[in-house]
């Protein structure tokens, strides 16, 4: 008989950035009060549901958002550094529209390849990582249901190779909100869907949903 087994990446919720920065895989940013409703949101969320391992990215961030949930059903949050966010040359910038580090020359030469991308960890290298902790995390909770709280750029780019896109993208158009979930759901250990939803859809600020217009001094990519 085969077994179900389901793994859920959440994506963390919104943090305090007052400085507007692309804080990447800096220590140190936390979730403002609302990306700890977002949280909660989404552990009532999964309240009823069979999960058996909660794991996260060491970010402060990401752990944060995995506490809810590993409480809400009497686990401890594990740490898988496989998860973390994506490396960026940007990281520690400001990155808004009309201003921020694209208006200075200097940084133009890390735009050069948008496929790889030039400016970050290639996207191939994503995958691989990713799938391993998605496995990892499956392993983890055979038979049962299983989360792991990641950020935006992995995230969407594990879902695009799962579901046979090309990797490189439109940061715009990325289906993957805060406090999101992208649900990968195996039958043994055969990826038989993806889902999404989002729970806490309603306490996003609407520039940040997907497919928003960019605002001035208001980037996407500071929620990553």
């Amino acid at each position: 008989m085969s077994e179900i087994t389901v793994v859920h990446l959440m994506r963390h919720g919104e943090v305090h950035n007052p400085d507007g920065v692309l804080y990447g895989r800096r220590a140190g940013y936390h979730l403002s009060e609302l990306g700890r409703e977002m949280a909660e949101r989404v552990a009532d969320h999964l309240q009823n549901r069979d999960i058996t391992y909660v794991v996260s990215s060491p970010l402060e961030r990401a752990q944060e958002t995995a506490a809810p949930v590993a409480k809400s059903h009497g686990l401890v949050v594990a740490s898988d550094a496989r998860l973390l966010e994506a490396e960026n040359v940007f990281e520690g910038k400001t990155f808004g529209v009309g201003d921020g580090a694209l208006r200075k020359p200097a940084n133009w030469k890390h735009l050069t390849n948008p496929f790889k991308p030039s400016w970050g960890e290639p996207y191939v290298e994503q995958v691989v990582r990713m799938t391993s902790a998605i496995e990892a995390a499956r392993d983890a909770a055979r038979g049962h249901e299983a989360v792991a709280v990641s950020h935006q750029l992995p995230i969407w780019i594990v879902r695009s190779f799962a579901e046979k896109r090309r990797l490189w993208h439109d940061p715009r158009r990325r289906q993957c909100t805060l406090a999101s979930l992208t649900s990968f759901t195996y039958e043994d250990d055969r990826l038989v869907s993806v889902g999404y939803s989002e729970p806490a859809r309603d306490l996003v600020p609407a520039h940040l949903l997907a497919g928003a217009k960019p605002v001035k001094g208001k980037s996407k990519a500071f929620g990553a």
